[in-house]
């Protein structure tokens, strides 16, 4: 059941309760958890915080902890968590399609989910439909016959035809994933209703706003209401502070909105390697080509900017080199048809000297989340990645950075091997590239999150490299090792490059019907359902039914 005022039947009903918070692994839903341990270290709530991976992780924690609020889940939970009658489950979750067992569930399930988002939930009437009428016309029919079969017949016509119409108006509704608006913004939004918002609630708000731009999971329209929206909030927050005392404070903070570039941590970077390891920039220039090379070298030259500045630190470049930096750019980049080189966001400023893009937060968090480097559990990096959201924490924060520079000089080197290896093949209806085991860095891509970012980058260098226009138009599937012992692998399905998509996935249907049809060993343990694991041996009749199905 969707929830109509969240304060009332949310926040009020879990204020006097002890609640086990269950978040998912991914920067949104971290923020959003920040936003509420803030609210409930405000009005002492007594909670439980639970990492869960997925829906193996997510059954287990069940068992241990009864009572709930969830930031995770778009399939039937009664049915795949079996709870008592008393348990009531609140459900903050950007993933789209809401299973329709929980929409019209009114007693155990609450939806905490925007709905002026483009939901298209079938009606009750179309899905339940009590069929007792129905009983009655045929009973009526029969009594007309005396008795004859025919009317049994007719009924049993209806029943079928009753039920490939719920199948069909079902697989409609559920063909396609995609995302809504951002958990942390649905969570700040509570927050500024009951007046207990805070900058800190909204700079993990822009977060999760932002987070969704990275990793590609809003239109772009989407992405610019979410953001006037919390710009407004922003404005607010300014106007309120400017003849407060704090805001002179060495260690206060003030959120800026800005047209900034789209340089990946450039800030923290030299100009160079950010230029080079930018998607945007990189797939332009091409530079895994020996062309794109020279482009880049042509690019420099036009700025102006000498290659000693260009290559140090970004902190280490002269005041007058950096003071018009963004105009300089933008400017070249125009001339090198780079025209979307600047895009909405925000900034943070804690005190005078640090300052951070929302860009840069999210890609440190998302490489603490999935480091690889240390033999850590995925619980402790969980943590990690929770604390380096907090300003207290900067040092932490600035450790993902420095892991995040790594992850994405990892993404851009397999990359640049995979084009020019010729590794991305054409299935037909989709785009295939499977990354082999003793590739550079493919530990890293064995997590969701930075294969994503791969797929991502992997396919809009390959729309920009090929020559077949058929291609340009395609998906793309990719796989990775995942546990060389087991035999298995990651794959992970997107759709096809544009900059106008509305960002929905088919593949989450696609790989269920392939591996049930082809009894492919497969485990659909992710809750973005684009992702699965898959046995090595099952590869080869998994893309043949693939190919099959969406051709």
């Amino acid at each position: 059941m969707f929830v109509t005022d969240i304060r009332k039947e949310f926040y009020d009903v879990v204020v006097n309760q002890r609640v086990a918070l269950f978040v998912s692994p991914d920067i949104d839903a971290l923020c959003a958890c920040k936003v509420l341990q803030a609210l409930f270290h405000c009005d002492q709530v007594q909670y439980t915080l639970v990492p869960v991976a997925g829906w193996q992780d997510l059954g287990t924690a069940f068992m241990e902890h009864k009572d709930l609020y969830i930031n995770c889940s778009n399939v039937d939970l009664l049915e795949t968590l079996q709870p008592e009658e008393d348990s009531v489950f609140f459900i903050c979750d950007t993933h789209r399609p809401v299973d329709v067992v929980n929409v019209y569930n009114d007693t155990q399930i609450k939806l905490l989910i925007k709905q002026d988002d483009d939901l298209g939930v079938p009606s009750y009437d179309d899905i339940f439909r009590d069929d007792e009428e129905d009983e009655e016309e045929g009973e009526d029919s029969g009594n007309e016959s005396d008795g004859s079969a025919e009317p049994s017949g007719k009924r049993r016509r209806y029943d079928e035809c009753v039920c490939v119409c719920r199948r069909e108006i079902l697989f409609d509704y559920e063909q396609y994933e995609f995302h809504g608006t951002s958990a942390a913004l649905v969570m700040f939004e509570l927050a500024w209703v009951m007046s207990k918002d805070t900058k800190d609630m909204l700079w993990w708000s822009v977060i999760g706003v932002t987070d969704q731009w990275v990793h590609d999971k809003i239109p772009h329209m989407k992405y610019v209401t979410d953001i006037a929206t919390l710009q407004r909030h922003v404005s607010r927050h300014n106007h309120r502070n400017e003849d407060e005392e704090n805001s002179l404070s060495i260690d206060c903070m003030r959120i800026t909105f800005e047209y900034d570039l789209r340089l990946v941590l450039y800030q923290h970077w030299s100009l160079y390697e950010s230029i080079c390891n930018s998607c945007y920039t990189s797939c332009s220039f091409k530079l895994w080509s020996i062309n794109g090379q020279k482009k880049l070298q042509e690019f420099l030259a036009d700025m102006g900017l000498p290659l000693k500045q260009v290559r140090q630190k970004f902190n280490s470049m002269d005041m007058a080199i950096k003071e018009n930096l963004r105009e300089v750019i933008e400017e070249s980049a125009n001339k090198f048809s780079m025209k979307d080189i600047r895009v909405q966001t925000f900034a943070v400023h804690f005190g005078f000297k640090n300052r951070f893009l929302a860009s840069d937060v999210v890609h440190a968090a998302a490489a603490l989340l999935e480091n690889v480097e240390k033999d850590e559990t995925p619980a402790d990096n969980f943590i990690k990645a929770l604390d380096c959201l907090s300003r207290s924490n900067l040092e932490r924060l600035h450790l993902g950075i420095d892991l995040a520079k790594r992850k994405l000089k990892a993404i851009q080197q397999t990359v640049a091997s995979c084009i020019c290896t010729n590794l991305i093949l054409s299935q037909g209806p989709f785009l295939y590239c499977h990354l082999l085991e003793g590739t550079p860095d493919v530990k890293l891509f064995s997590k969701p999150l930075a294969l994503t970012l791969l797929c991502k980058y992997l396919l809009k260098a390959f729309v920009c490299s090929t020559r077949n226009k058929r291609c340009k138009i395609l998906p793309l599937i990719m796989a990775a090792p995942l546990d060389v012992e087991k035999g298995t692998v990651i794959v992970l399905g997107i759709p096809p490059e544009s900059e106008t998509s509305d960002k929905k996935n088919f593949f989450g249907r696609a790989f269920e019907k392939a591996a049930e049809s082809t009894s492919s060993r497969t485990l659909h343990d992710h809750f973005d359902t684009s992702v699965i694991e898959l046995k090595m041996e099952d590869r080869g009749k998994f893309l043949d039914a693939l190919i099959t199905l969406l051709s």
